[in-house]
This record gives structure tokens, sequence and C-alpha cells, in this order.
């Protein structure tokens, strides 16, 4: 009887032990300066599945995008976005443009829609990210658009937050704003860390599912 109820108890320990393992959120890789950037794998507006580690040995920067926001069309509207990405593809870096705007909430696009708007636009990402259930933006904890994330050719995230810093929708603080993308860009060809690695972002709210 001794050795029926121990069994009885280990039982039920394990039973207990699964269950608490069952019911545990999943563990988070966050976005975090100076630590590898969060893998992920998307959906392209041209039907094709990407992967962060695809571009392992490349720069990387993330764009977090609506073209019903404001603030985004301040940098397309003049063509300060599509430098941005220009200079970036002929330095050989990837730029990734995301789209976590959910079905029904502004900036939300179908694949077609939004080849339209890169061409329409003259933008050249090497890629467009449909990520309407926002599991990328969430992952990456990207709050505004625009949201921009660096990540270096090892994988590590350089920097991450707003595009410059004059934090307005007037395309005429353009000129006058400092880039920090451009800024780290130049700071990492130079063998150097970018400064800042981290500032506020600013523009829209990402219009992830409610």
């Amino acid at each position: 009887m001794v050795e029926f109820a121990l069994y009885r108890h280990s039982a039920a320990v394990v039973a207990l032990t699964l269950a608490c393992f069952a019911l545990s959120p999943p563990v988070r890789a966050d976005a975090i300066v100076g630590k590898p950037a969060p893998e992920f794998t998307g959906q392209t507006s041209d039907g094709k599945t990407v992967k962060l580690g695809d571009y392992r040995g490349k720069t990387v920067v993330l764009e977090w995008t609506n073209h019903g926001c404001p603030f985004v069309g301040k940098h397309y509207g003049t063509g300060n976005m599509q430098a941005l990405q220009k200079q970036a593809g002929n330095k050989d870096i990837v730029w990734l443009s995301v789209i976590s705007s959910a079905p029904g909430r502004q900036g939300h696009v179908s694949p077609q829609r939004a080849n339209e708007l890169t061409a329409s636009r003259g933008a050249s990402p090497a890629a467009v990210i449909l990520d309407e259930e926002g599991d990328i933006g969430r992952v990456y904890e990207a709050t505004a658009t625009p949201h921009m994330y660096v990540v270096d050719d090892k994988g590590v995230l350089a920097y991450k937050g707003a595009i410059d810093d004059i934090p307005s929708a007037s395309h005429d603080d353009v000129a006058k704003a400092t880039n920090y993308v451009r800024s780290a860009l130049a700071a990492m060809a130079a063998g150097k860390l970018p400064d800042p690695r981290a500032t506020r972002a600013y523009g829209c709210s990402v219009k992830y599912a409610r």
C-alpha cells in the first residue's frame, strides 16, 4: 500500500509539472540592442517566404510602415525613405519593409496593393513583409510607423527607434533633422557602434489586431 501511495504521489507530481509547462507562456525573444535580433519568418508581397537568418552576413534594416500614416507620408513624400533604401541597396544592405496593420485597420494592404505602392513611390526595399497577424511586430515591440531597426552582419541588433530626431509630420523638417538610420549605417561601415543605439520611435501607432 505504501508503494502504491508513493506511485500515486509521483504520478501526480509529474502530471502537475506537465500541466505547468503546458500553461506557461511562450518565451519571447525581445529586440534588445546589443543582443541577437529575434528570428522571424514572414511572407512577402511577392508570395515568398523569408527569414531573418537568410541574410546572415549582411546588414539588415527593418522599417515598419503604414501608407496611411502622415509620419510615413513625410518620409516618402519628400523622397527621404526612398533615398535611404537606395543608399542601402547600393551598399549591399538588405532593406525589409514590414506592414503589421491588421485586416480592416489603417495601412492593411493586399499583396498586389503593397507592390503598387512600392512602384508608385519609387521605393526599393528588398522585400515588403505582410505581417497582418502582428507576430513579427510584437516580437520586435514595434510601436510606431515608421519604427526602424538595424541588424548587423552577425545578426545582432545594432540600432532601434526613430528614423530621425524631429518627431513631426512636417515635410520641411526632413532636411533639418539628424537621420539616425543613416548615421547608424555610416558608423557601422566605419567599424563603430551607432550613437545613439536606441531612441524613442515617433509616428502613428502600429495598427495591430485588437
